[in-house]
């Protein structure tokens, strides 16, 4: 039974190629395995240049960038020092001088490209042996923190831990331009047998009338995301706020509504109820991380897609994707067919960038020519805002040293939602039905005002259509204008 599915999915994902005008298409980007530890300046632009140009040729149109590793920034910051994971020695900062995160979103958007910029909100140390600095907050506030299985963590039963992190958030939200603000799945920490949490002397100093431990660890890790949803919404409303968790929230054995899966749980182990958030919307998208395979006895992708698409409505839906493991198990095309059939499910994320760049097993070039060989806008996000900027005006054609050029001017803006901050340009053939949603037919998309025509070899008239689109993508309605080659 499972192998025919398999035979129908594929099938259906070599014959049904429906491509969506609007998908999130992202990659995570990560530091904490020490791909940029030390490397020169130079060096660690020109890997990130040559990452970001072949993410975009596979059609991505966000990156996911780690910049706190552990209470550390690969940013200029005040608050926490230099990332270890950056430099080789944490507090001490790059030479020559740089600031990674500023460079990526200029970098990204270069490219058209949304950047969200990646934090762990409690770790404060990983397992990797090296000496924090004296600004580092463990350094300066060890009674806020506690060990476990090697690593050293901000304990969440503190408020003063919930405003520091929020402070830090906030931090970079108001400095730097950032499209999004994204947590994984690191709240409390992932259990090693025979190893309990040093939080017990905290419950019973400080119960908040609860009884059960776990639902009081839930309780912590819910005012925090509550908190940072409130940080983020004052400071800058367009924003997004992701949050990638682990990719079962329970199994049906421990509560009827969970998924049929055997393994470790969000809400029981880490202390993160997911669909609480969602609920609240307290976070505007929801990364599960479903690194199986489709067949996985503990965890099989295709239960898990579906409970996600059943479960996860309030906020928009994109699955985590581990590229090295579809390739190796050969279910690229299987995987994408069960998502054209969620009606929930707006996007992925590969795990990780470098996979998806490195190309293996072909992955990165099926979704170039292929999943995602035409552009895509980001998924409507009508919560945050809803109402359209208006058109454009004033287009034109002109000559500018020989080259014939499409431009126009922006719509008259009064607010940040209002204001157009990225442009469509569409192209259809003599005759051909103009169809916005049909992005076969989106030859840019671009925050210039300006579109250079290409050259014609023969005599031919198009129609081009150009849109405005504001910071969470609302589309505006259509300016025409017809061109003669």
């Amino acid at each position: 039974m499972r192998k025919n599915l398999f035979l129908f999915l594929l099938f259906l994902s070599l014959t049904l190629q429906a491509q969506q005008k609007r998908q999130f298409r992202g990659a995570w980007i990560q530091c904490v395995n020490g791909q940029f530890k030390g490397l020169p300046t130079q060096e660690m632009q020109k890997t990130l240049s040559y990452q970001l140009d072949e993410l975009k040729k596979d059609g991505c149109n966000a990156i996911i960038f780690q910049v706190r590793p552990e209470c550390d920034a690969l940013y200029e910051s005040q608050l926490e020092p230099w990332s270890y994971y950056l430099t080789g020695e944490q507090g001490k900062a790059p030479d020559p001088y740089w600031d990674p995160l500023a460079w990526m979103i200029d970098q990204c958007h270069q490219r058209d490209m949304e950047l969200h910029a990646w934090i762990n909100p409690y770790r404060a140390k990983t397992k990797v042996a090296h000496k924090n600095s004296a600004g580092h907050i463990v350094s300066r506030h060890p009674e806020r923190c506690f060990e476990y299985d090697g690593l050293t963590l901000l304990n969440p039963a503190l408020r003063e831990n919930r405003d520091y992190i929020c402070a830090v958030v906030m931090d970079i939200v108001e400095r730097y331009d950032v499209d999004g603000l994204h947590m994984d799945d690191y709240f409390y920490p992932y259990p090693t047998p025979g190893i309990e949490i040093p939080d017990v002397k905290d419950f019973e100093a400080n119960a908040e009338g609860y009884t059960d431990i776990g639902d009081w660890r839930r309780h912590n890790v819910d005012l925090f995301v509550q908190q940072l949803a409130e940080t983020i919404r004052a400071t800058k409303p367009w924003v997004k706020i992701g949050i990638s968790p682990f990719g079962i929230y329970r199994n049906q054995k421990s509560d009827p509504r969970g998924s049929r899966t055997n393994g470790l749980q969000n809400y029981d182990q880490l202390y993160a109820d997911i669909l609480l958030w969602d609920e609240n919307r307290w976070m505007d998208y929801c990364v599960p991380q479903l690194y199986w395979e489709i067949g996985n006895k503990a965890a099989d992708y295709d239960e898990l897609i579906h409970w996600w698409n059943d479960n996860c409505h309030n906020t928009n839906l994109y699955i985590g994707e581990d590229v090295e493991r579809t390739a190796k198990f050969k279910q690229q095309s299987a995987k994408m067919a069960l998502h054209q059939e969620m009606d929930h499910v707006q996007g992925i994320v590969l795990w990780y960038a470098k996979a998806a760049v490195d190309n293996v097993g072909g992955y990165g070039t099926q979704l170039r020519t292929n999943y995602w060989r035409y552009p895509a806008l980001q998924p409507h996000t009508p919560w945050m805002d809803k109402e359209a900027p208006g058109k454009v005006k004033k287009l034109k054609e002109i000559d500018v040293d020989g080259q014939r050029v499409l431009c126009w001017a922006p719509p008259k803006a009064k607010k940040w939602h209002d204001e157009a901050k990225k442009y469509v340009v569409y192209r259809f053939d003599k005759g051909e039905k103009v169809n916005l949603d049909d992005p076969s037919k989106i030859v840019a998309i671009t925050t210039n005002t300006h579109y250079e025509l290409p050259d014609q070899s023969r005599k031919t008239r198009h129609t081009y259509v150009v849109t405005a689109l504001d910071r969470v993508q609302n589309e505006s309605s259509m300016v025409k204008k017809k061109i003669k080659y």
